[in-house]
């Protein structure tokens, strides 16, 4: 079955850039080196906040305090 992008919400470059507290510039070198999935829309991008979501958990550091 087909992908579809209708039931969680696109987000903006500037949008992506709030929640991830970075410039939209370093939002645009994501997705330009494939780290973050993004739909080209005209001239524009839009982020589906499920692929912001899973960039953020699979760069997340665990830190264990030693005893």
């Amino acid at each position: 079955m087909p992908q579809t992008y209708f039931d969680e919400p696109l987000l903006t470059v500037g949008e992506v850039a709030g929640i991830m507290r970075v410039s939209n510039m370093t939002v645009y070198r994501l997705i330009k080196s494939g780290q973050l999935s993004a739909i080209r829309v005209g001239k524009n991008y839009r982020i589906r906040r499920n692929d912001v979501d899973r960039y953020l958990n699979e760069r997340a550091v665990r830190f264990e305090e030693e005893v």
